[in-house]
């Protein structure tokens, strides 16, 4: 049997779900081309700025500018950019910083999350309604008299749509699991770069006496 009758042989429960299953897709590919993107590039660029930030300042902003379209470019770039900070405002640039990126690293979440609940319910609202349509097609006292073909497409509409529901969320609770784990990498990630760079600029990069950047003033 063609997947296409296959299909409507589910019922109308199967379109909303259809357009779930690729909505999920859609949302899944465009979140795993994020990651595929971040993850290949910010260990390179977390060394380049960070080696940078040992001798020139003025260095590292740029190379962190130069990656201000991934997200870790732009929270290594906004404790950099300011001028002559001392390090609480330094400190607090680069926290206000991770919590827009992790806002943007958690979009889509909300999504994964309702069609992990929603796709279940429709499959149940198809094993509804083709259980409904199979017991209208019996005939309880007359058992010759019963339209054996529509009660068996009740029962097929009915395993059908609850089949379809389970993959749906299935599929979507795969991407969610995925995605949060490495949003919750990427918190400790940047959490590690963030001290480190935070160390370095107090050590080198900051003269508590005059309340400016030494490296920056050098230059």
């Amino acid at each position: 049997m063609r997947v296409y009758e296959l299909f409507l042989r589910g019922g109308p429960v199967m379109w909303p779900l259809l357009a779930l299953s690729v909505m999920t897709l859609s949302y899944g590919f465009d979140r795993a081309w994020f990651w595929l993107k971040l993850l290949r590039q910010e260990d390179f660029i977390v060394r380049q700025v960070l080696a940078a930030a040992r001798v020139d300042w003025h260095k590292a902003e740029e190379f962190a500018r130069q990656a201000r379209s991934l997200p870790i470019g732009r929270f290594l770039l906004a404790p950099l950019e300011l001028q002559e900070p001392d390090p609480e405002t330094f400190h607090l640039a680069m926290e206000a910083a991770a919590d827009r990126e992790f806002i943007q690293m958690r979009r889509g979440n909300q999504f994964f999350e309702t069609v992990v609940a929603l796709s279940p319910l429709l499959g149940l609202l198809g094993t509804v309604t083709g259980l409904i349509a199979t017991f209208d097609s019996l005939d309880i006292g007359n058992v010759a008299g019963t339209d054996t073909g529509k009660a068996a497409a009740g029962i097929g509409e009915a395993l059908l749509t609850t089949a379809a529901g389970m993959i749906v969320a299935i599929m979507a609770l795969i991407f969610y699991r995925i995605f949060v784990s490495l949003q919750t990498q990427q918190t400790d990630y940047f959490f590690t770069v963030g001290n480190e760079l935070e160390l370095i600029y107090r050590q080198i990069g900051y003269a508590p006496t005059s309340g400016k950047s030494s490296s920056k003033d050098d230059n």
